[in-house]
């Protein structure tokens, strides 16, 4: 196949990563506000599509750990073909399709990992991995930072419920729920910290995809357009919703009250922003995930829905094998040559058809997403909206 076709259509099936990967994670930072009645739901979304947009251009340092760190390519390492990143994206693409379909907040960032360790191991063999890379910035930062970021936001909700200490009768429309007003800036600081670190992945991909064509030197950075590029695919796929991982972290894993929803959602953003600053190429969905069964721990009488949480756990120990199991076989059918790469995209596309297809039978949108929010009150308005209101109403 010619060298520049298939160079376009890792870049296609990249973004269309990215879009995947924007309202599959748009959970992380607006499940808690939606859930405690912070934000309405379609301003959730669009506050946080534009915040990821701008995140994703406040730092690189991930997308060079994926694009001259975890796949070996250039002198002294082993060339990886633009063939096998194909193969690998559609691993994680199916992956993050699978996940979204059962409500389940897996990691984007580990199955577009997986997808590209499974293809590039059948393109290059073992050697093409650099396990040093997968172990220090990948496997251990998945396994410490959710249980940091859970341990943060158990701290913070103790002392938020602490400090803010009065009688039940009055906490729900006193000061604990004012702490709605905060969610709006502590759920912005994570959809900004999102756009930080999972915008670059795609760029990453892409970068290592012109490494790996001769296009560009081994261990430069992204091309300005392909920061603006991936930057839009998220922000986009951010404001589709994800409504069904929505529902899972704003209702399914613990009942959300305004304080606990703050301290959740700064622990996430801190935890992610530090990270993001090491070149950790985390999961921002197991760092919210940790972040809201922390607080559901640190406040007295909630409770965690461990069989959910179970659930989550699980898909989380299942996506990089599983995601480097669909991409190694991806990057097998790819080897056939331009036959195979059209099987590939052919079945591809027949998955995600067929995804969407299902998905309708039980739709979830931002109607039905969260059907209770927290007693504290609606969806905070400004002083202009409250004046018309009472305005109309007298």
């Amino acid at each position: 196949m010619d060298p520049v076709l298939i160079v376009v259509l890792v870049i296609a099936l990249a973004l269309f990563f990215d879009f995947t990967n924007g309202f599959h994670d748009t959970a992380n930072a607006m499940a808690t506000p939606i859930a405690t009645g912070a934000l309405k739901p379609k301003v959730a979304v669009a506050l946080a599509a534009g915040l990821n947009l701008v995140g994703a251009f406040l730092s690189t340092e991930v997308a060079k750990t994926i694009s001259g760190g975890l796949i070996r390519e250039g002198d002294g390492g082993v060339q990886i073909l633009p063939e096998m990143i194909f193969a690998g994206l559609i691993g994680a693409i199916v992956w993050n399709l699978v996940t979204w379909l059962y409500g389940l907040p897996s990691s984007s960032s580990h199955a577009l990992f997986g997808g590209l360790i499974g293809a590039a191991v059948v393109g290059a063999g073992f050697g093409v991995v650099d396990y040093s890379v997968l172990i220090s910035k990948v496997v251990l930062p998945a396994l410490v930072a959710p249980v940091v970021a859970g341990v943060v936001a158990f701290v913070a909700t103790r002392l938020a419920y602490a400090i803010t200490r009065m009688p039940a009768s009055s906490s729900q429309s006193g000061v604990r729920g004012r702490f709605r007003y905060g969610q709006i800036f502590s759920s912005s600081l994570v959809a900004l910290a999102h756009g930080t670190n999972d915008a670059q992945k795609t760029m990453g991909v892409i970068t290592l995809t012109f490494i790996a064509a001769g296009i560009q030197s081994s261990g430069s950075g992204p091309e300005l357009w392909v920061i603006v590029a991936c930057a839009l695919a998220i922000a986009l796929g951010t404001y589709m919703g994800g409504w069904r991982i929505i529902r899972t972290l704003g209702a399914g894993l613990t009942e959300v009250k305004p304080a606990q929803g703050f301290a959740a959602e700064t622990s996430t953003a801190a935890t992610i922003l530090a990270s993001s600053h090491l070149g950790f190429a985390l999961s921002t969905t197991q760092v919210a995930s940790g972040s809201v069964i922390g607080s559901g721990l640190g406040r007295k009488g909630a409770s965690v829905r461990w069989r959910t949480a179970g659930r989550i756990a699980l898909g989380w120990a299942m996506t990089l094998p599983a995601s480097a199991i669909v991409g190694a076989l991806a990057a097998l059918v790819a080897r056939i040559g331009p036959v195979g790469i059209l099987i590939d995209l052919i079945l591809g596309l027949g998955v995600i058809v067929t995804i969407f297809v299902l998905s309708r039978r039980n739709r979830v949108d931002s109607n039905n997403a969260i059907s209770e929010v927290d007693a504290a009150g609606g969806a905070v308005r400004s002083p202009k909206a409250t004046r018309r209101k009472r305005k109309a109403t007298s």
